[in-house]
């Protein structure tokens, strides 16, 4: 099989897993509004799940933000799995915003120089773009509309992690914290992976997190175990990072089979 029909393969699973819900999550009671944005050119459907104590407080509170974010994408589980560690006491009470898809692989990938990366949509290299929507239309609509504090951050798997490290490498300042499955740092001949000792040199000052993991597929975990190891040598000190390496992990089961260790280990410290 040529490398091209891995990233495709890759790329049909991730989607088929954003585009399904497989697992039959109950949906959680949320807010869904509309949102047109002049960055990306189309009009977006935003979910915004809140804590069960939120009507009952008047705290503000830090926000969650996920690509992937649909009701019939990974919206769901990620709530349930909020409010189940909420419940716990193992995090802070977190809103939850998540993006629904309209053209996915155009909004999470960037520049590539590929030729068979192109060939995966019509349209790709929209990241910068959708990037912009979030922090310059959505984030202030979310302030807006809820009771927010400064702190925030991401999580997405696949396409969505790819998103999420760029977004880290890239702009640092836009999150708090970062959460990223199996990203796929092969696009554009794996720059991502390739300049992250550049990126880290002039890295913000403020502090970072990121935790981020890798399954067995070797297409990915090649370039997620150099990144850990470009962190390791590189990371400022006001980084602080936790590589979870799963082996034993698919493309398809690395998301659900490690986002509550993922979650507590990045929120712990708010507690």
């Amino acid at each position: 099989m040529t490398k091209f029909l891995l990233l495709l393969l890759t790329l049909t699973i991730a989607s088929s897993c954003a585009n399904k819900q497989e697992y039959n999550d109950p949906i959680p009671n949320h807010d869904t509004f509309k949102i047109t944005s002049k960055h990306v050119a189309e009009t977006r459907i935003i979910n915004v799940w809140t804590p069960p104590n939120y009507t009952k407080s008047t705290d503000s509170l830090p926000v969650l933000y996920m690509p992937d974010g649909g009701v019939k994408e990974d919206f769901p589980h990620i709530a349930n799995t909020l409010a189940t560690l909420i419940k716990d006491k193992s995090i802070p009470p977190y809103i939850l915003v998540g993006i629904e898809n309209t053209e996915r692989r155009r909004d999470l990938t960037g520049f590539t120089s590929v030729a068979n990366d192109k060939e995966i949509a019509a349209v790709v290299g929209g990241s910068a773009n959708f990037r912009a929507f979030i922090t310059e239309e959505l984030m202030p609509e979310i302030n807006k509309k809820y009771r927010t504090n400064d702190h925030k951050g991401i999580i997405g798997e696949s396409l969505a992690g790819l998103f999420v490290m760029e977004t880290f490498f890239t702009k640092p300042e836009t999150f708090d914290f970062y959460i990223a499955f199996d990203p796929s740092l092969w696009w554009n001949d794996h720059s991502l992976q390739k300049e992250a000792a550049k990126y880290l040199k002039s890295f913000t000052t403020k502090k970072t997190k990121l935790w981020f993991a890798g399954s067995g597929e070797q297409d990915i975990s090649q370039y997620t175990n150099k990144v850990a190891q470009t962190l390791g040598t590189t990371a400022p000190t006001n980084v602080t990072w936790n590589y979870s390496n799963e082996p034993k992990q698919e493309h398809s089961t690395i998301f659900r089979a490690t986002k509550e260790k993922a979650i507590r280990w990045t929120l712990q410290d708010l507690k």
